[in-house]
């Protein structure tokens, strides 16, 4: 997934967040320039960088009228969630940058993702079976590496 840079990341904000009114309607040109307008940034400069992220396959574009009419093509959770997973894949072990994740995140946090894996060890396990559970015996320790942050 493609990172995101400054401007970019201020343009699908204003997607995201749907400042133009209804969140599921997306943005001409000229509505996210004016959502931009504390940048000063001229109407071609907002055309460049969503014609660009149309090209990335960030956003989504439909003709309406004379203008282009942009909505972005992923939530911007699930693009969070993307950046997340390619951040996995750079290399060494992911069990070992998880369980470090996971010793970096609050309290509340850790909630959160707890639920999430609960939810999704349910889902997995299918209708009328219970999800898999794991014993002290079968928990495999994962090696750490506990630099100086730690």
């Amino acid at each position: 997934m493609t990172r995101l840079g400054d401007l970019e990341r201020a343009v699908m904000d204003v997607l995201w967040d749907g400042t133009s009114g209804d969140t599921g309607s997306g943005a001409t040109v000229r509505e996210v320039a004016d959502a931009l307008a504390g940048r000063e940034l001229a109407y071609t400069t907002v055309m460049t960088v969503l014609d660009r992220l149309a090209g990335k396959g960030m956003v989504q574009r439909e003709r309406e009228g004379r203008a282009w009419r942009y909505r972005a093509a992923a939530s911007r959770e699930a693009h969070i969630a993307q950046l997340m997973l390619d951040a996995l894949d750079l290399g060494g072990s992911r069990d070992a940058a998880l369980v470090r994740f996971a010793r970096s995140v609050t309290g509340t946090e850790a909630d959160v993702l707890r639920a999430a894996l609960n939810t999704q060890a349910s889902r997995s396990a299918g209708p009328g079976q219970e999800p898999a559970r794991q014993t002290d015996a079968t928990r495999q320790p994962v090696p750490v590496d506990e630099g100086p942050d730690r």
